[in-house]
């Protein structure tokens, strides 16, 4: 995303949770990055910048752990729920 602003990147992140994995885990890293790049620019808006960031963070981790909680891990991790060992 050339010249890439908040608005974009909100908009890669919610296109993100209609990926697969793979696509929405690169989405999500360029996001990242654009929001990277952006914290150099003082005309953004940085407390929104960084909420962005934050938000684009708990995404890829939840991308990158849904194997786990798709293979029962999840539960493991998580003793509350009815299949914890």
């Amino acid at each position: 995303m050339a010249d890439s602003t908040l608005d974009d990147v909100r908009r890669a992140l919610d296109r993100a949770t209609e990926l697969e994995e793979d696509e929405a885990l690169s989405v999500l890293r360029t996001a990242r990055e654009d929001l990277d790049a952006l914290g150099n620019d003082a005309d953004v808006d940085e407390e929104r910048r960084r909420e962005l960031v934050d938000r684009v963070d708990q995404r890829i981790r939840e991308v990158e752990n849904r194997d786990d909680y798709d293979s029962g891990l999840g539960a493991a991790m998580n003793p509350d729920e009815d299949e914890a060992p």
